[in-house]
């Protein structure tokens, strides 16, 4: 790219244009569970797989945007229980260590020997772990937001720490708990979401959902919108599941443990500096000593795939890539 171009891109028009799948497809990765699997752009180009946030969050069109179709093959997939994937909003079979796996069946199945991986919040702990468990299979790591599934970072978005800065919702999300359960709104919420009955889950998610998308991005301005239902429910279950078994994981901190597995790859942290749901100081023990590990601090950006600075530097990341 010219440096023209890339001045455009990094002013505000910095995403590709949108394009469509050329392959979709519903793949059986077992426990019956089938996931939604999609490729764009070059068939024969560079592959990069997307790892979306929540977990829950499901993959969006939108996440096609940060790539040059012309050079590389995306794939994107709703995670199990999420999306298109089905069966919907089930915590069966649901575990770290089952989408690690799935995402193998899918490199496999697509006959990819290795790939760039792609993944923010959620999306970069999986990317994380999938390497540490496959390193000769990623090629490139770029993460955003990163959380290491950690209790200290759940303890600030769930414990206080976040609603300092957001006192209003902080209430509006406590409110939802009796006083005397709210030393865990883990567990709190977890009754609520399990509960069986279909309209409680589906407020309680809605409110699990809404504290979150709030905080996502630095633009927020005091409207909290309400997510579907369906997705709400979906989103705040799988969520919280996993929160309640800190991500299955065989110990705290097991990322920063495991790493020595990873620092021969060579790795990208895109990290706005004002992210309340990831704060910068995971990013930066991450990066701390690991010498193929470039950290790139965003100033004004918040957590968001969408927010600006953050979607301008990521393209300037994978289009570099393109060497």
């Amino acid at each position: 790219m010219d440096r023209t171009a890339g001045q455009k891109r990094a002013s505000g028009a910095f995403l590709y244009p949108m394009i469509e799948p050329f392959d979709q497809r519903m793949l059986e990765v077992g426990d019956g569970h089938r996931i939604y699997v999609e490729q764009s752009g070059n068939p024969e180009g560079q592959p990069v797989v997307v790892l979306h946030g929540g977990p829950g969050g499901g993959c969006s069109p939108a996440m096609r945007r940060y790539f040059d179709p012309e050079f590389y093959r995306v794939i994107l997939f709703d995670q199990r229980g999420c999306g298109r994937s089905r069966p919907h909003a089930t915590v069966l079979a649901n575990t770290t260590w089952h989408l690690i796996a799935d995402i193998e069946v899918i490199r496999q199945e697509l006959e990819i020997e290795d790939w760039h991986v792609f993944g923010g919040s959620w999306g970069a702990t999986l990317a994380l772990l999938y390497a540490e468990t496959h390193p000769d299979r990623v090629t490139q790591l770029v993460l955003r937001g990163v959380f290491l599934a950690m209790q200290s970072e759940l303890d600030w978005f769930y414990g206080g720490g976040a609603g300092v800065f957001y006192p209003d919702l902080w209430q509006r999300f406590t409110q939802m708990i009796p006083e005397e359960e709210r030393g865990d709104l883990i567990a709190a919420y977890h009754e609520r979401l399990f509960c069986g009955d279909f309209a409680i889950e589906a407020r309680f998610g809605r409110a699990w959902a809404q504290w979150e998308n709030a905080l996502a991005s630095v633009e927020f301005d005091g409207m909290v919108g309400e997510a579907p239902p369906d997705y709400a429910r979906a989103f705040a279950r799988l969520e919280n599941h996993y929160f309640t078994h800190k991500a299955f994981l065989e110990e705290d901190g097991q990322i920063l443990r495991d790493r020595h597995r990873i620092e021969h790859i060579p790795a990208t942290i895109v990290q706005g500096r004002l992210d309340m749901i990831c704060p910068p100081h995971s990013a930066w023990r991450l990066a701390q000593g690991w010498a193929r590990c470039d950290l790139r601090l965003i100033g004004a950006s918040g957590h968001a795939l969408s927010e600006p600075r953050i979607s301008a530097e990521l393209v300037r990341v994978m289009d570099a890539l393109r060497g």
